[in-house]
């Protein structure tokens, strides 16, 4: 494996959302040595999201974050979990319902792949829970609760808003569990299609273990400064 001769601050995830897994290699080679961390997603997986992966993995020394967002019957998600876990990966995402998370754990096995539970994806809001059928209440409420049960089914962690990160630490569950994430972005940047956000040292001062950045970093004229930048700003 490559050796990083920087020692990197890994709270910072950077998300890889870009068509394929070439530029996906030149991204990772444009922020160097600063970001250790990469997010893969569902978007990538056509364009060579795994093939990457193990580039990444393999070539650079760097840690995989897989965003697959995995939700089927409980034997499908066991099967798919048991083959991804021997792409060496560090985390990867299933909806939070107890039932799949129960069944990634099973395939998982030994392996030290986390299982991440995603609670309510951050860019949605309540008219859109509302869309969907989903129960009455409070977004954070919601949030809050169904990471609890992802919890105590088994899931090593959550991925939530950095709105609701401090009400999840403070969960008895939560305890050696770990928070990520999403929806984070530098003081002053455009908020996309992201409703519920926060700045990282605001995300990581209420709970989260890491924070996952795309598109402020991959859209600025210096996309390594623009890392380095948030990497110097957490507490």
């Amino acid at each position: 494996m490559a050796e990083n001769m920087t020692k990197t601050d890994d709270r910072l995830i950077v998300a890889l959302d870009v068509p394929n897994a070439l530029a996906g290699l030149e991204l990772a080679q444009r922020l160097g040595d600063p970001v250790g961390f990469y997010k893969i997603g569902l978007g990538m997986l056509t364009g060579g999201g795994l093939a990457l992966a193990r580039e990444l993995i393999d070539g650079m020394d760097k840690r995989i974050f897989l965003d697959m967002k995995l939700f089927d019957i409980g034997n499908t998600v066991e099967a798919a979990v048991r083959g991804l876990a021997n792409y060496g990966l560090d985390f990867l995402t299933v909806h939070g319902d107890p039932h799949v998370v129960r069944a990634a754990q099973e395939g998982k096995g030994a392996s030290d792949l986390k299982i991440l539970a995603v609670t309510i994806l951050t860019s949605l809001d309540r008219a859109d829970l509302d869309d969907m059928l989903m129960s009455q209440g409070d977004v954070q409420d919601i949030v809050v609760e169904r990471a609890r049960r992802a919890m105590a089914a088994g899931a090593d962690g959550v991925i939530a808003s950095p709105h609701e990160a401090a009400l999840i630490r403070a969960l008895p569950e939560a305890s050696g569990k770990l928070i990520v994430t999403p929806g984070v972005r530098p003081q002053g940047a455009e908020t996309g299609d992201q409703k519920r956000i926060a700045t990282p040292e605001k995300a990581i001062s209420d709970g989260a273990d890491h924070i996952v950045v795309g598109r402020p970093i991959k859209s600025a004229p210096d996309p390594r400064a623009a890392a380095e930048a948030i990497l110097a700003s957490l507490p």
